[in-house]
């Protein structure tokens, strides 16, 4: 049986990993919404650079969240 020219195993494979990236922009967008501070623009600035810019929500995990923490503590 073929899923897209691919096998059903890759097609899978693929449903999974694309479910697993979906799942993980969920979570850096509702990260940025509840914790990110209201002051200034950083909270827009990120929430956009997480949605318009491919692997943004990456950029975002490794390197604002950690500094955030750091700062914050949450």
């Amino acid at each position: 049986m073929e899923i897209f020219g691919l096998g059903i195993f890759a097609a899978l494979v693929l449903a999974l990993f694309s479910f697993g990236v979906f799942v993980f922009k969920l979570w850096m967008v509702i990260e940025i919404c509840t914790r990110e501070s209201s002051e200034g623009n950083d909270k827009i600035v990120w929430l956009l650079v997480a949605l318009v810019v491919p692997f943004g929500e990456l950029l975002y995990f490794l390197v604002r969240r950690p500094r955030r923490i750091q700062e914050f503590g949450r």
